[in-house]
C-alpha cells in the first residue's frame, strides 16, 4: 500500500507537470506565431504558419510603417496618449479616494466599496450606450477627451480603488497620526507620505490599466468611430481586408503594436512584482 501511494503521488506530479506545460504552451503559442510570422513572406505564412522564417525578412515591418494611411504611426500615437492621460487621471483619483476611505468608518467604507464593486461586475457593453449618450450630451462624443473620460469613469477606477484600499491596510496608522500631530494637512499627508509608500501598488495599477486600455477595442471603436481616429487596436481591425488579407503586413503591425507594452512592463516589473507579493501577505 505505501508503494502504491508513492506511485500515485508520482503520477499526480507528472499530471500537474503536463497540465502546466500545456497551459504554458497555450499562452506562449500566440506570441511565437506573431514573432515568426512577422519575419516571413506571405507564401511562407500560408504554407506553414508555425515554421520558423527561412530566410527571415524585414519587409513586413517596413511595409507596415510605409502604409499610406499610417495606421501604425497614428494608432501608436493615439494609444500612447490615451493610455498616459487615462492612467495619469485614474492613479491620483483612485489613490486619493482610497486614502479618504481609509480614514472613514467601516460602514461607509463597505458601502462605497460595494458601489465600486458594481462597476467591476457590470459588463462594459451594458453601459456603453448610456456612456455614449452622456458624452453626446456633453459634446464629447467622437473625441479623445471623451474616450479618456469614459476610461476614467468605467471599471478601471474601481480596480484602482480596490488595489489601493487593500494596500493601505498594510500602512501603519501611526505614520498618518504622527504627520497630523506635526501639523500636516490631509492633502500634504497623502501626497508626501502616503503616495511614496504606495509605489508598488501604483506600479501594479499602472501596468494592469495600461494593458487593459491599450488592448481595448470596443470603446475606441464606438466612442471615436472609424472616421474620427483610431487606436492601434482599431488599426489592426482596419488592417484585415474584407476579401483578402496581407498576413505578413498584418503580423508586422501586430509585432510593432506589442513593442511599447512589453517595454513598459520590463521597465516597471520590479515594482509590479513587489506590489503583488506585498498584497499577497496582507
Amino acid at each position: 500500500m505505501p508503494r502504491l501511494h508513492g506511485n500515485g503521488h508520482a503520477w499526480g506530479a507528472r499530471g500537474h507537470l503536463v497540465a502546466a506545460g500545456l497551459l504554458t504552451l497555450a499562452f506562449v503559442s500566440p506570441v511565437y506565431l506573431t514573432l515568426v510570422n512577422a519575419f516571413k513572406s506571405q507564401d511562407q505564412i500560408i504554407r506553414d504558419p508555425a515554421a520558423p522564417p527561412a530566410p527571415p525578412t524585414s519587409h513586413n515591418l517596413t511595409d507596415a510603417l510605409d502604409r499610406t494611411d499610417r495606421i501604425v504611426q497614428i494608432g501608436l500615437t493615439n494609444s500612447v496618449v490615451t493610455v498616459i492621460a487615462s492612467v495619469l487621471l485614474i492613479i491620483p483619483l483612485g489613490a486619493a479616494l482610497s486614502f479618504w476611505l481609509s480614514r472613514r468608518s467601516a460602514r461607509l467604507r463597505r458601502i462605497v466599496l460595494a458601489g465600486f464593486g458594481a462597476g467591476l461586475m457590470i459588463p462594459p457593453a451594458v453601459v456603453l450606450l448610456p456612456t455614449i449618450r452622456v458624452l453626446t450630451f456633453l459634446h464629447l462624443d467622437h473625441t479623445y477627451p471623451g474616450l479618456i473620460l469614459a476610461n476614467v469613469g468605467g471599471g478601471y477606477l474601481s480596480f484602482a480603488v480596490f488595489v489601493y484600499s487593500g494596500f493601505l491596510r498594510s500602512i501603519p496608522g501611526e505614520i498618518v497620526e504622527a504627520a497630523t500631530v506635526d501639523g500636516a494637512g490631509s492633502l500634504r499627508i497623502w501626497w508626501t507620505i502616503v503616495m511614496p509608500l504606495l509605489r508598488p501598488a501604483t506600479a501594479t495599477v499602472a501596468i494592469f490599466l495600461s494593458l487593459w486600455i491599450w488592448n481595448d477595442f470596443m470603446n475606441p471603436q464606438f466612442i471615436l468611430g472609424p472616421l474620427n481616429g483610431q487606436t492601434i487596436t482599431t488599426g489592426l481591425y482596419l488592417s484585415v481586408g474584407q476579401f483578402s488579407t496581407n498576413y505578413g503586413q498584418l503580423f508586422g503591425v501586430m509585432l510593432l503594436a506589442a513593442v511599447i507594452p512589453v517595454a513598459g512592463y520590463l521597465t516597471l516589473q520590479k515594482q509590479f512584482i513587489a506590489g503583488l507579493t506585498s498584497g499577497a501577505t496582507k
